[in-house]
Order: structure tokens, then sequence, then C-alpha cells
């Protein structure tokens, strides 16, 4: 499965604290082989899924019939459900 990271994302990844990227950069990794690991919960008010890392969230969207993973947003759980 191809992921794709929108801007916002990419920006969220790039500010993190160097050892959180490593490992959510892995959990990325790992999501493209198995969208919905064990713990991930679908989004109630809005289209897609979940995971937690620790205190940050990684949002995103899967669309099996393309073949695509879309990681909408990597924030602390504070901000992450904001819109």
């Amino acid at each position: 499965m191809k992921i794709f990271l929108t801007s916002k994302a990419d920006k969220q990844l790039k500010k993190l604290p160097p050892k959180m990227y490593e490992v959510i950069l892995e959990k990325i990794e790992l999501l493209g082989t198995n969208p919905f690991p064990t713990g991930s919960k679908k989004l109630i008010d809005r289209e897609g899924w979940r995971i937690r890392i620790g205190d940050y969230r990684i949002l995103y969207t899967v669309e099996y019939k393309k073949g695509e993973l879309t990681v909408l947003s990597i924030a602390h759980r504070k901000e992450a459900y904001r819109f």
C-alpha cells in the first residue's frame, strides 16, 4: 500500500523531537502493511482512523480501491483532534 503525507502532516512530522520522529516514522511505515493495527480506532466526528504513540496521535485515511493510505495529521493529543 502506498503511503502519502499531507503537507500539514509533513510539517508536523519535521517539528517532532528527534526520538519521537524516528518512532512515528517507523509506525507510519508499518501502516503500509497493516493499516488497522491493534489499538487503531475509527474517528467519530470525521472520516478516518487514528493510532496512538505515547502522547501523539496519527490520523489517517485508507482507500483500499486505490491502495493508498494518507496521513492527515501527526500531533500531540491536546491538538490532534482540532480542525
